[in-house]
């Protein structure tokens, strides 16, 4: 079973186009040719009829013509053979390159003519309307064959017709300069179609290269699916060509970049951080980047087809809500490496308590187990945690303590702390107030004051919490770390942070109408000083803080 393979679209084009091409050249080739008959025939019929007026004006011929029809008797042929009009007229015909020149008298007998046999006959042509008065000019056939002729009355001295002046050129030599002319056209005619060819033949190659040999039907589909596709997609996708022009942008792009109707704009006009810049300029990289409030995981490929490069593509996935979990997770980490050194101390304590026992000396052990009750289980290396009567803080706090001990920073709780209630929002206290202490511990580590401390205050204010984190670094200087940054400041902010906890930080404060923001950058006795508000994050409240910031 044989089946047709439909042509390509470009040589459907192809087809059509020098279809269109030829027709247009044939109906101008037709078109002038007709013209160029009509103007030669216009040409013969006027020259004969210039011809046939001026030998009708001539006095002697006026003069003969009147004199023959005047006589009663039928005119000498033999005289008129060898008299002056025959002579006058195979003259004028020679030098005009006339076929024939006839002069009647008022009976229509040929008183002059190229075949000298015939002078004396009547002609063979129609003569009554020119004897009336009237020129005619007309193709006719007569003795010497079709031809272009023109017929004049002669008139006598009282204007009346005597005979007539007949004129003709045949047709062969009307059109001699008709086939020199249609060599011209076809040349033209040929030249056209031959230009038309390498046109389209360019044109085909520019159609290629610029759709990729992608087919109309196909470049249909292709749009369907793309729709399709960048809509039906949680992430955001943004296609650059090589000018820097946006060429695609779906609705996921477009709602995390904040963009708006950026299709055919460049992307530098919009307002975006230099880290999504600088992930398009740089193919193949993958990074992050903070736009309003959000992070964004950027992964840049390039595009190319056929060894040619079209652009890159922006794959924009939205990775506040995977942050937000793994700072989370990551306190909880913490608490959970917290709570397994107090069991490894318990539990030495406890060996203790059962040797005192063991060895009978029970009154040894009655006293280290009563200043273990008064101490508590394990004691949380944090000056000032005591004065918090949050269960949640005390343990979050004095876990945290325990991390940066291990990094040789100093916790410590401020003695103006004062917490009435107890915290509602752990999850979201851990997250904020657990990255303030962690980029404070590495703000501390990386300066040269000693000893390195952290100093946390937390109030209430109403059903507000709210707290500062102090730290012994260097301070933050010209770096706003709450701001997306350009690759090149990430490396001068590794002080406060990776660039992304502490924006994601104050998303989770504001989701609550409530903040974080920068206290002091740091001086000569202590480094940065953040604040942050939640407000609904304490419970079972009494009496407000009015917040200084």
């Amino acid at each position: 079973m044989s089946t047709t393979t439909r042509p390509r679209f470009a040589t459907r084009a192809l087809l059509l186009h020098l279809a269109t091409v030829a027709l247009v050249v044939g109906l101008c080739t037709g078109v002038y040719l007709m013209l160029a008959v009509q103007q030669l025939r216009a040409e013969a019929e006027a020259t004969a009829l210039g011809i046939a007026r001026t030998l009708a004006e001539d006095p002697d011929v006026r003069a003969e013509v009147t004199r023959i029809s005047a006589a009663n008797d039928s005119p000498d042929a033999d005289a008129l053979r060898r008299g002056d009009l025959q002579r006058l007229a195979l003259g004028v015909a020679d030098r005009t390159g006339a076929l024939f020149v006839v002069i009647t008298d008022e009976d229509g007998i040929r008183l002059a003519h190229p075949t000298s046999a015939r002078i004396g006959e009547v002609v063979s042509t129609p003569f009554a309307e020119v004897l009336a008065g009237n020129e005619v000019v007309d193709w006719q056939t007569g003795t010497l064959g079709e031809s272009a002729r023109a017929k004049v009355p002669v008139l006598d001295e009282d204007g009346t017709p005597v005979g007539e002046i007949s004129v003709g050129f045949e047709r062969a030599g009307v059109f001699d300069d008709l086939p020199p002319l249609l060599t011209v056209i076809g040349l033209t005619a040929a030249g056209s179609l031959t230009l038309a060819i390498l046109t389209f033949l360019l044109l085909r190659r520019r159609w290629e290269r610029l759709t990729l040999g992608v087919q109309p039907e196909e470049l249909v589909a292709l749009v369907q699916n793309q729709t399709a596709v960048l809509n039906g997609v949680d992430d955001g996708v943004l296609a650059i060509d090589t000018n820097g022009i946006v060429r695609v942008s779906n609705d996921a792009a477009n709602r995390m970049l904040g963009l708006d109707s950026p299709i055919g704009r460049p992307l530098v006009d919009f307002a975006l951080p230099a880290t999504v810049l600088e992930a398009v300029r740089v193919s193949r990289t993958r990074s992050s980047a903070v736009v309003d409030e959000r992070v964004l995981y950027l992964d840049s490929r390039p595009v190319v087809r056929a060894g040619r490069s079209l652009g890159d593509v922006l794959i924009i996935r939205d990775r506040t809500d995977l942050i937000a979990l793994t700072e989370r997770l990551e306190t909880v980490r913490t608490m959970t490496a917290a709570l397994r050194v107090q069991r490894h101390e318990f539990a030495n304590r406890m060996h203790v308590a059962a040797g005192l026992i063991d060895a009978e000396r029970v009154p040894d052990a009655r006293a280290f187990l009563g200043e273990l009750v008064e101490r508590g289980s394990v004691a949380f290396p944090v000056d000032g945690l005591d004065a918090l009567n949050d269960p949640f803080l005390h343990s979050f706090l004095g876990a945290k303590g325990v991390e940066a001990g291990e990094r040789g920073v100093a916790l410590r709780i401020a003695d103006s702390s004062q917490l009435i209630g107890s915290v509602a929002e752990p999850e979201d206290v851990a997250a904020v107030l657990g990255n303030l202490v962690d980029n404070a511990v590495t703000a501390a580590v990386s300066g040269s004051r000693m000893p390195r401390w952290v100093e946390v205050a937390v109030f209430s204010d109403g059903d507000a919490l709210v707290f500062t984190v102090a730290d012994s670094g260097p301070g933050l200087g010209d770096v706003d770390p709450l701001s997306p940054r350009a690759p090149e400041d990430e490396a001068e902010d590794r002080v406060h942070g990776h660039g992304l906890g502490l924006p994601l930080s104050r998303e989770i404060a504001r989701r609550g109408n409530g903040d974080l923001w920068i206290i002091d950058r740091g001086g000569t006795e202590h480094g940065a000083v953040f604040a942050a508000r939640l407000c609904g994050a304490v419970s079972d409240t009494t009496t407000t803080f009015e917040e200084r910031p």
